[in-house]
């Protein structure tokens, strides 16, 4: 596989950006699994240039752009979690008007413009190209699962609880948490086939929306670059488990 620079971008670069975000480039990559579970099929994709949050949104961006804090673990640097998918999308467009953006979403049917210069949840493909960052393994290193606690807040270490963004080592493109401490809410809707080819959206329709990375109450076994979950965009029930979730936004390049 042709290696792939990313970087992160700074400064100049991303100054309309409120968080600090990795600009990842073009390319293609196998998505999926051979060892993996049915509905991880390797498939070929190809994604556009785009920027991702170095982090997941902590409870002090969210609650600053939403007056509210629905997190179960509180501190201003732990992921925000307790999130439903409807309030991910409602984040990503109060972000883009602060910022001066079209928003994405449109706020009574949530489908997604995938044109608008604003900030939206990553595609399944455009997640698991920044998880992987040129990887072509079931982790972005070497070592296995013995090596997932320094990448990782998961049920071994965490202590049942979510931990501070960015504590654990980054992935080759500088992205942190992409495996564990919240599972990551993407725009897709869940398709046990998903498709491959160019900029792949995942399903027209759906009842699930789909979670990416684990969180901190699942078993090293259950994590990988592929390992995909899905779950209701619009209840909250925390014995359902919506402690784990959370999210991290991503913005067209070139906007």
């Amino acid at each position: 596989m042709k290696h792939l620079l990313f970087t992160v971008a700074l400064g100049c670069a991303v100054a309309v950006r409120a968080a600090e975000m990795v600009l990842l480039p073009a390319g293609s990559f196998v998505m999926g699994d051979p060892k993996g579970k049915a509905d991880e099929k390797p498939r070929q994709v190809t994604v556009s240039a785009f920027y991702i949050d170095k982090h997941e949104v902590t409870q002090k961006e969210y609650v600053a752009l939403m007056n509210t804090n629905p997190s179960k673990f509180r501190s201003d640097d732990l992921p925000v979690e307790c999130i439903r998918w409807t309030d991910a999308a409602r984040l990503c467009n109060a972000r883009s008007e602060k910022e001066g953006l079209k928003p994405c979403y449109d706020p009574e049917t949530w489908a997604c413009d995938f044109t608008a210069d604003g900030y939206r949840l990553p595609t399944e493909a455009e997640w698991e190209y920044a998880c992987r960052a040129g990887s072509s393994g079931r982790f972005h290193f070497t070592g296995g699962e013995r090596k997932l606690n320094d990448y990782a807040w998961t049920r071994k270490n965490s202590g049942e609880k979510t931990h501070p963004v960015a504590s654990r080592k980054p992935n080759p493109a500088g992205i942190f948490d992409l495996y564990g401490n919240v599972a990551e809410w993407c725009n897709d809707w869940y398709a046990e086939a998903p498709a491959g080819g160019a900029d792949p959206r995942g399903a027209a329709t759906g009842t699930k929306r789909v979670l990416r990375g684990g969180s901190w109450q699942d078993r090293a076994k259950n994590i990988s670059s592929s390992r995909r979950a899905a779950d209701d965009p619009a209840t909250a029930d925390i014995c359902q488990g919506y402690d784990t979730y959370g999210f991290r936004c991503v913005r067209n390049a070139g906007k």
